[in-house]
């Protein structure tokens, strides 16, 4: 069995995520199949995270990439949360999320609704929205007509305000394929169809492989982790996809059958990464990549991507804060090592790439971040 060490590990990641050496040739698009998928609760952060991987990409390409050519969507990806992906992936992601089995959390009484419900919701919602643009206000308003006065009942608390109880399963409904984001109007946020492709049986298989690609060496229990699924639906995922055992510093893991190369340098290099960035949410063994005092610094109860961190040499070393003030960007960050004076130059550099990417001028400051995590 093939033993591999974390450096190796580390190193193989990061090449294929596209944070090794120079930035990548690709397209947006491209960038993000490669990330499988790119956090985009904040915006911003997904621009950053596409950006910072690619050579002479702004936010105005990714923008350009989900609004204009269409070649990403915006909508609910893996654990739920809202993604960028690529739109020639989304029958693989609808295919793959369709099939978590209903989870067991408790829903307060007032709360629930029944299986024959949720169906309901998530029906209506594909109809209102083929060949429309709804606000959230107009997509509710459609629902409730077509399912029924109790799926508008203000029960769920959300941000000192109620929302309507079918809301609790948006994010179910997008996963389904039912809906992706639309462009803004005005400052809001509006909702329509995906575009149209043929719908894929064997997503999972094709996800499982995409994800093993990217971050393996990995174990079952942490796709299920990644993707918002039991532990026993991520092992039958696995069953389902040829595979080879290894073993990362001692440890069992499993890698695509043959795919076991490694770089032959360990990683070298300063990176930023911003809220969520895929290759934290994804990168476990945490112990090992949040090492020493950065577990206790830039993770927040064991969750990574609250924090925007610095990469050193592969390893989380630091987190970082950026406050925006018209063009202007400052930029603080604390790191929890010396840095080399090569690893200052590598950082100056970054935060000079991180100005382009978000197209404002930055300037950077050494020092403790005092905001708080996903500040």
């Amino acid at each position: 069995m093939i033993e591999l060490s974390w450096p190796q590990v580390s190193a193989r990641r990061l090449e294929r995520a596209g944070l090794a050496g120079k930035a990548a040739q690709a397209r947006p698009e491209e960038m993000v199949a490669a990330m499988c998928g790119a956090h985009a609760q904040v915006m911003s952060a997904a621009e950053a995270s596409v950006g910072l991987r690619l050579d002479g990409v702004t936010r105005t390409h990714v923008r350009e990439a989900l609004w204009e050519t269409r070649s990403l969507v915006k909508t609910h990806g893996p654990r739920g949360t809202v993604h960028l992906l690529p739109t020639r992936d989304l029958p693989m992601w609808v295919s793959a999320l369709s099939s978590v089995p209903a989870g067991s959390r408790s829903v307060p009484e007032s709360m629930r609704m029944t299986a024959e419900q949720i169906e309901q919701v998530v029906a209506a919602i594909g109809e209102a929205l083929a060949g429309a643009e709804l606000t959230i206000d107009e997509l509710s308003e459609a629902v409730v007509a077509a399912t029924g006065p109790w799926a508008g009942d203000l029960v769920m608390p959300a941000f000192q305000t109620w929302w309507p109880r079918w809301r609790q399963v948006m994010h179910l409904a997008a996963q389904r394929g039912a809906f992706v984001f639309g462009p803004v109007r005005g400052r809001k946020v509006t909702y329509t169809a995906p575009p149209p492709a043929a719908p894929m049986t064997d997503g999972l298989a094709a996800l499982v492989r995409a994800y093993l690609t990217a971050y393996g060496p990995a174990t079952p229990a942490q796709f299920a982790q990644w993707a918002g699924g039991p532990a026993r639906w991520a092992a039958e995922a696995f069953r389902g996809v040829e595979l080879e055992e290894v073993r990362l510093e001692g440890s069992p893991a499993w890698v695509l059958a043959g795919d076991t190369a490694v770089p032959d340098e360990p990683p070298r290099g300063v990176r930023l990464l911003p809220y969520f960035d895929a290759y934290v949410v994804a990168g476990r063994p945490r112990e090992l990549l949040y090492a020493g005092r950065a577990a206790e610094r830039a993770l927040a109860g064991g969750q990574a991507g609250n924090f925007p961190v610095l990469l050193v040499d592969g390893n989380v070393a630091g987190v970082w804060h950026q406050r925006r003030s018209g063009n202007r960007i400052d930029v603080t960050v604390e790191p929890l090592r010396d840095l080399t004076a090569a690893q200052a130059r590598g950082l100056e550099e970054q935060v000079e790439r991180l100005g382009e990417v978000l197209e404002a001028r930055p300037r950077l400051t050494i020092g403790p971040v005092t905001v708080g995590a996903h500040a």
